[in-house]
């Protein structure tokens, strides 16, 4: 039997979501979806569902990196990702991991910095110990930083109610080390579009997709931030990867459906081929 060829790639460094909607559940479903072979640190355990989080576990920082120096050594990364990192001890880890693997920063490997420092609330995840982590190990590594809009908040202070407001989050973002910064704007809700906004230290891209009429985004900001990992993966170009990222959300939350009391999850499922009957 012939051989198959492996696919490309991609890691996600992200905390397990035990309700399947965000976190690394969304990343692999994202991945596989893509076409992407998909790769797992995992950084904690939550204990949530569309109620919110109850309550949490976060690895050792040595198995975090353990996890990411195992999978680089033996099967290769085309690409990677961070979701939630809990703690600065952790993102400390993961720093050093991905420098020994070449993610990011002057390495071979490109590296998406999804900063999830808020919940769906808008509620702060980390200490001002994390945050401060964050911003001075992670986002110079960066090859693409994709905050929403309360990640923007927590990142530079700056509440941002417009479009004029995400070019200027842009700029101060990109101040901070990333090659790209895309501030996501799905939280801006009195835009009847949904333009995301890709900016490179010169150049403004903007992302348009229409903005859905549905309550169920739970997963939207991991989705998008996989896809676009994805699609670097696979060898893309950053302003290619990032409107694949767009392409692939938008369908997503267009085909998004309830699931619990409260958020549901945008779905991936628009992706498989219909059952034969």
């Amino acid at each position: 039997m012939t051989e198959n060829p492996s696919p490309p790639s991609a890691l996600t460094i992200a905390g397990s979501d035990s309700g399947g909607a965000a976190g690394l559940q969304a990343d692999l479903r994202t991945f596989l979806a893509c076409g992407v072979h998909g790769l797992v640190a995992v950084t904690a355990v939550t204990v949530q569902n569309t109620l919110g989080v109850h309550d949490r576990a976060d690895l050792p920082p040595h198995i975090v990196a353990g996890q990411i120096e195992a999978v680089a050594e033996d099967m290769g990364v085309g690409a990677a990702k961070t979701g939630m990192l809990a703690s600065a001890e952790i993102i400390r880890a993961v720093a050093t991991a991905c420098d020994k693997a070449g993610i990011g920063r002057d390495g071979s490997i490109p590296f998406v910095v999804d900063p999830v420092a808020a919940a769906m609330t808008g509620q702060s995840l980390f200490d001002d110990n994390g945050l401060a982590a964050l911003r001075d190990e992670l986002l110079p590594r960066a090859t693409v930083l994709t905050p929403n809009l309360d990640e923007v908040r927590l990142l530079t202070g700056m509440t941002v109610t417009d479009r004029e407001g995400m070019h200027t989050a842009a700029v101060v973002l990109h101040q901070l080390g990333p090659k790209y910064v895309l501030v996501k704007s799905g939280h801006l809700q009195s835009d009847p579009e949904c333009v995301d906004l890709l900016f490179d230290g010169t150049t403004f891209v903007e992302l348009p997709g229409p903005r859905w009429q549905t309550p169920h985004t739970h997963g939207a900001g991991d989705t998008m931030a996989s896809a676009l990992t994805a699609g670097l993966a696979k060898g893309m170009p950053v302003i290619e990867a990032a409107r694949y990222g767009k392409w692939f959300v938008s369908q997503a939350v267009e085909h998004s459906y309830p699931m619990g009391a409260k958020v549901g999850p945008v779905s991936a499922f628009w992706r498989l081929a219909p059952e034969e009957r």
